[in-house]
């Protein structure tokens, strides 16, 4: 990897999307706007945000490479796949690390991830794209990597599949996504290659399919768990907007972080540090809470409602 920087801690660069976004278009502001308050209210009326059957969403991998190497397997496509259904229902046996204080709290999304059969045109498919580039990186400045005129791949209909982009990027990133209420063009997930899915390409500490866990997230309207406030004088004034997520100062990173670990006056259970919404290595992030699942339920109860309303396409 002589032109590409070896991630050597967490990076992800959604909140900057969402940051360029607002600066860039009066219709984004207007969408967050209106997703967070419709957010708020259908997570305050359990009855509107019900979701009771597994939610299956179609899910297309777009495999962008400049290098061989980079031209993921389809083996470590599937595992992948495996690793956000785990993930997404609580059944990844790492979940027994989370402290018996908050057992009560790790929650079951009744989400499920899965390569799409169907095409936009109604094609049978292996919900898999390949295209092979000139470009060496991507960034998340310009999203060039959704879009073949700027050497990536056009995006499928953005509420009928969950695109995500597996590429080569730049700086050290591992990856991000774009909050509800974005660019069709542009809605989607993007994974850095080495930290996706469990073998091939994949490389420690981000070699258990964690990345694509916690940008999916996103992609679902969780914020980081630490409320994205670590650059403010008062690093406790920020929120992710989950009650039952303790507040905490910044992300934490790596890991060796110790149970409790208090910031914030979180005494005395401290960070939920083992939430996917936190900056840990993948062998440390292993939970969702009851209310990042309330949230997730909103987000698909509102802006991303497509995908409870359309015919199965997995």
């Amino acid at each position: 990897m002589s032109e590409l920087t070896k991630p050597l801690r967490r990076t992800c660069a959604t909140e900057d999307v969402h940051k360029r976004l607002l600066r860039e278009s009066s219709k984004y502001r207007e969408a967050r706007t209106q997703i967070e308050n419709m957010t708020l209210n259908l997570m305050e009326d359990t009855s509107r945000n019900a979701i009771v059957d597994v939610v299956k969403i179609p899910i297309v991998i777009h495999v962008v490479w400049n290098k061989p190497d980079q031209n993921i397997s389809i083996a470590q496509i599937k595992s992948q796949i495996d690793v956000l259904n785990r993930d997404f229902r609580a059944q990844n046996l790492d979940v027994s690390q989370v402290p018996s204080e908050w057992k009560d709290l790790v929650s079951d999304t009744l989400i499920e991830f899965h390569l799409a059969t169907k095409d936009p045109n109604g094609n049978q498919t292996n919900g898999i794209t390949v295209t092979q580039t000139t470009k060496i990186s991507f960034s998340h400045d310009d999203d060039s990597v959704k879009s073949q005129s700027s050497g990536g791949a056009d995006p499928w209909p953005a509420d009928r599949y969950l695109n995500l982009w597996v590429c080569p990027l730049e700086g050290g990133l591992l990856g991000y996504a774009q909050f509800p209420g974005g660019p069709d063009e542009t809605d989607g997930v993007v994974i850095n290659y080495i930290a996706f899915g469990t073998v091939g390409t994949a490389q420690a500490p981000f070699n258990l399919g964690r990345t694509a866990t916690h940008e999916i997230g996103h992609w679902l309207n969780l914020r980081h768990i630490w409320g994205d406030d670590q650059s403010k004088p008062n690093k406790c004034s920020g929120s992710d907007q989950v009650e039952d997520t303790p507040n905490q100062a910044v992300p934490n990173r790596g890991s060796n972080t110790i149970f409790p670990h208090i910031t914030c006056n979180n005494g005395p259970t401290g960070d939920m540090f083992m939430n996917y919404m936190d900056y840990v290595d993948d062998k440390v992030m292993v939970m969702f809470t009851k209310g990042q699942v309330d949230r997730m339920h909103a987000c698909l109860n509102g802006p991303r409602s497509s995908f409870l309303q359309q015919p199965i396409l997995v």
